[in-house]
């Protein structure tokens, strides 16, 4: 079986069948250079920057006035670890300002022009029926809908919430499209002072800015509800009903993740008390940063230190591995979708020098997707040592079919406006991990990142290869699975563990 039709992780949703869903010391400083403002002609061909200079030190005079000369205007800097976001309609000026003394590296962070011309495809989520409402039986002490939810029991979250719902003294971050955090299940367990609009790439902080738009996509409310929606007689259940979640939104309304707001999302969890950030996206125009490419380095390098940053202040980082069944231990994979704000075409990477940012990234923990039948899910990435764990992220029914009463393979989650619906993908599977590890965090209050992630991974349920794997029937084998029960390319260390992160 070939691999689904290329996806953006954080952006696509469910229409039928089987679909696809992919930190601050201080608050950054606008800093003013000699620069004068762009014209209008010269902003409609602007493209945005990072310049990366040593670590801990606001901008030196000299790199200002290098940045200025060579027609950039500084947006924000984060001085903590040496990012700087720059504005600028010199198509140079990247290769000018490489060659300025104390720039580490410098890159253009998009293809396409200020504001973004290219529009992302989101796709529709399959809204919940009052029918299919009224048709879930809840069981006593359950919320009405968690009967549908049949990757609770998959990670054993019901029988941990026998135990424990999670810290309210814990949070996620749900760095993605934003967060309607008016819904009934999400109000309860909000939290705003965690919550911004990072899209600029500096921090808005007006109030609902972090909400998505009426016509952007609902991704990342769903999110946050497969997190921590709160068991409150309401709607469905989260992973860990009990702890924090807030909304940090770094999606244009086009649908892109550029660097720049992703830094500003990293860095404002770090500076916000975040305990776990997920992230359900890869960084955009490019699937695979290669370390080759001067400008897609500075990406890597800019939202490398960001991620460290957020872990250095305690947050644990999980990412989705994305759906494309590619297997990112190969020496090679074919990308056709980069650069996706412009013209794409296809090219050759090395998954071991060409990122996904920020899934590949060092510390951060890469989530797998499973269906209904516990198998890897038909579009999940995977790959020995690159895949950390796994978690439901659903699937076809044509291929994975849960038991009665849930009625669909696919991951029941809030959506905007009150509604909750169904989505799949290794986005999908992310937050139950997220969930978890924000479990592990409720238990273990004084717990470091490092300790959280491996107690996720000791307490997760090994799960070996699948052998073969021919998931659509029809005789092919349709992924290889690499290494041992213990830990394996499709599955990690194995499937995540909510009962034994409230109990050991």
């Amino acid at each position: 079986m070939t691999a689904p039709h290329p996806r953006h992780r954080r952006a696509f949703a469910v229409s039928a069948g089987m679909a696809m869903a992919t930190a601050l010391a201080f608050l950054p400083n606008v800093q003013a250079t000699a620069a004068e403002a762009p014209s209008a002609t010269a902003e409609a061909t602007a493209l945005s920057y990072v310049v990366n200079v040593q670590p801990g030190h606001a901008p030196s005079a000299h790199v200002k006035r290098a940045i200025a000369k060579a027609g950039g205007t500084i947006v924000t800097s984060y001085d903590r670890i040496g990012v700087i976001v720059v504005h600028s309609s010199n198509p140079d000026f990247a290769k000018t300002v490489r060659k300025v003394r104390g720039v580490q590296s410098a890159g253009a962070t998009r293809t396409a022009p200020l504001p973004s011309a290219a529009t992302t495809d989101v796709g529709t989520p399959k809204v919940l029926s009052a029918r299919e409402a009224a048709a879930a039986e809840a069981a006593e002490g359950q919320d009405p809908l968690q009967s549908l939810q049949w990757d609770l029991p998959a990670i054993k979250a019901d029988k941990a919430h026998e135990k424990s719902l999670g810290s309210d003294k814990v949070t996620v971050a749900v760095i993605d499209t934003g967060v309607d955090d008016t819904h009934p299940d999400i109000a309860p367990n909000f939290d705003r002072n965690a919550s911004v609009n990072c899209v600029s790439g500096k921090p808005d902080t007006t109030d609902g800015a972090w909400r998505p738009g009426a016509a952007e996509s609902p991704h990342g409310t769903h999110v946050a509800g497969e997190i921590a929606a709160a068991k409150n007689g309401v709607g469905m259940t989260g992973v860990a009903p009990g702890v924090k979640v807030s909304g940090i939104k770094v999606s244009n309304p086009d649908g892109f993740f550029y660097t720049e707001a992703v830094v500003c999302g990293f860095m404002w969890a770090a500076e916000h008390g975040v305990d776990v950030t997920n992230n359900s996206y890869y960084t955009d125009p490019w699937y695979f940063n290669c370390k080759n490419d001067p400008d897609q380095k500075a990406l890597v390098e800019a939202v490398s230190r960001a991620s460290r940053y957020a872990e250095k202040k305690g947050a644990v980082n999980v990412a989705a591995a994305g759906n494309e069944n590619y297997d990112l231990a190969a020496d090679e994979i074919t990308d056709p979708v980069s650069p996706n704000d412009s013209t794409p075409s296809d090219r050759v990477v090395d998954p071991s020098e060409c990122y996904d940012i920020p899934t590949q990234l060092p510390g951060v923990v890469t989530v797998a997707a499973t269906g209904a039948k516990g198998l890897k899910s038909s579009f999940s990435n995977h790959g020995l040592g690159v895949v950390d764990i796994a978690a439901p992220g659903g699937d076809s029914t044509a291929y994975q079919t849960p038991a009665p009463p849930a009625t669909s393979g696919l991951i029941l989650g809030t959506l905007p406006g009150g509604k909750w619906g169904y989505m799949a993908g290794t986005s999908m599977a992310s937050p139950h991990v997220a969930g978890v590890a924000a479990l592990i965090k409720s238990t273990h209050p004084h717990a470091s990142p490092a300790l959280v992630k491996a107690l996720l991974y000791a307490e997760a349920d090994a799960t070996p290869c699948t052998k073969p794997y021919d998931i659509d029937g029809d005789g092919k084998v349709d992924a290889v699975c690499e290494g041992s029960k213990n830990r394996n390319g499709f599955y990690g260390w194995g499937m995540a563990d909510a009962l034994d992160a409230v109990t050991r």
